[in-house]
């Protein structure tokens, strides 16, 4: 089963593509650019729509999905964690 999809291997989120994701369920992760199957494990629940982050991250980071910075780390992220607005903002504000 695909849990969440990725563009691009630089990225560093993905997007949960179904329902009821678990912390500590075994997702796996399409990387479509590739045609490529990984796997990470989901440290908290994450909702459906929302991110899973694919690497640990620093205050600072720079966060890329669908292979585009999308903002910047400003609470660190473990790979596994829900990735939302409460620990990345946009660069643009």
């Amino acid at each position: 089963m695909i849990h969440a999809v990725l563009h691009d291997a630089k990225d560093t989120v993905a997007v949960a593509v179904v329902e009821e994701i678990k912390a500590g369920t075994e997702m796996t992760a399409w990387i479509m650019d590739e045609d490529k199957l990984i796997q990470v494990n989901a440290l908290q629940d994450i909702p459906i729509g929302h991110k899973v982050a694919l690497a640990d991250m620093n205050v600072g980071d720079t966060v890329f999905k669908y292979g585009v910075d999308i903002g910047k780390v400003v609470a660190p992220i473990k790979a596994g964690e829900h990735a939302h607005v409460h620990n990345i903002k946009t660069k643009r504000w």
